[in-house]
């Protein structure tokens, strides 16, 4: 069948939209007619050339749906249920989904490649085949996926809302609730309050952090941090100094998770000062895959006994976290309406883009015209 899609064949170069070929689903594959997609600075790695990614490759990672058919062997999912795509898949069998470890899943290795099990790729076009950004591509009007990426939702559940949850709002919730462990009267820093650090500040409050410090150099960022959990906010990590010291009489905060758009060596310093005794870095920002972006007193470490700590969506797993935050956004808990700033259709793809780098929105998300 065909599709319309938002596809990247340049690095540094505009998204173009073409129109493509889907293959049917094999074993274990869905076909999803796509609803909604989430605008999410990961996208920009791979048109940038700071992922390694296979081009050609539709874009998108964050998306919601409608399932429209299924290959033989699928158990998820069934023609007609609303799914929440999860950008990292998972098979439940392999080494770190049987640990409760789904976000780095071994079906993960492939993703940037674009391709689904057994090197099946998903569209064909003017230049062959087309990888799709995390084996889902959701700038297009129809995928074709893998059941392992799938969460079915509520039928009741907004997807236009739902869809921040395949990978921004947990990576950032995680991230303070998982890999930084936030507990009743914490002090934690979040530097950067894109599509990832305002979560990260929603979930450090849900956690029951005293003082969540929110840093971003742009003052409509730090006005909806404060709008959604945090007690103070500053355009730098020098200017929020003084106040961590006040806060906690020098003991320094608990943890920063450093949330930028992209990981500097200064970024990852700041968040290393900011932390005291046992404090906690949680990195989920990205840059060039050879930029060295940590370059820390290993004595310091050591002897204050400070951890950096990695974190891929926010150390969720997908089949029980997605649920969760949608049942605490349901409950009112987590705010996912507040998020977002505008909608795009696919042909703005590359206004949206301009629009998140320019640091206008909140969140964006794409409205696919059916």
């Amino acid at each position: 069948m065909k599709t319309k899609a938002a596809v990247v064949y340049e690095f540094g170069k505009p998204i173009e939209i073409e129109e493509l070929e889907l293959d049917k689903p094999r074993e274990g594959e869905v076909l999803i007619r796509y609803l909604y997609g989430g605008l999410c600075h990961s996208d920009i790695h791979i048109a940038h050339g700071d992922l390694p990614g296979r081009l050609p490759m539709i874009l998108g990672h964050e998306g919601a749906g409608v399932i429209e058919e299924v290959g033989p062997g699928v158990t998820r999912v069934k023609p007609g249920d609303r799914v929440v795509c999860s950008f990292i898949p998972n098979c439940g069998v392999c080494r770190y989904c049987a640990t409760g470890r789904q976000s780095i899943c071994d079906m993960g290795a492939t993703i940037l490649e674009g391709y689904l099990p057994g090197e099946h790729w998903p569209a064909t076009g003017p230049k062959g085949n087309y990888g799709a950004m995390c084996m889902l591509g959701t700038f297009s009007q129809y995928g074709l996926i893998h059941q392992n990426s799938c969460v079915k939702v509520d039928d009741d559940l907004p997807l236009d809302k739902a869809v921040l949850v395949g990978c921004g709002v947990p990576t950032g919730w995680g991230a303070a609730v998982n890999t930084a462990g936030v507990k009743a009267g914490d002090t934690v820093v979040v530097a950067g309050i894109g599509g990832i650090g305002i979560n990260a500040v929603q979930g450090a409050a849900l956690a029951g952090a005293k003082n969540v410090i929110a840093i971003d150099p742009l003052p409509n960022k730090r006005e909806k941090a404060m709008e959604l959990g945090a007690t103070h906010a500053f355009a730098t990590n020098e200017e929020a100094m003084q106040t961590i010291t006040d806060l906690t009489r020098g003991q320094m905060a608990d943890s920063a998770i450093l949330t930028p758009g992209l990981m500097t060596a200064e970024i990852v310093q700041g968040g290393f000062d900011s932390v005291g005794k046992g404090g906690i870095v949680v990195l989920t920002g990205l840059n060039k895959m050879e930029e060295m972006s940590v370059n820390l007193s290993g004595s310091i470490m050591t002897l204050w006994r400070k951890e950096v700590r990695g974190s891929l969506f926010g150390d969720c797993n997908p089949t029980v976290d997605i649920p969760r935050i949608l049942g605490l956004y349901q409950s009112g808990d987590i705010k996912l309406d507040e998020l977002v700033t505008k909608t795009y259709t696919l042909d703005q793809i590359n206004e949206g883009y301009d629009d998140l780098l320019n640091g206008k929105n909140i969140r964006g998300v794409l409205v696919h015209e059916h």
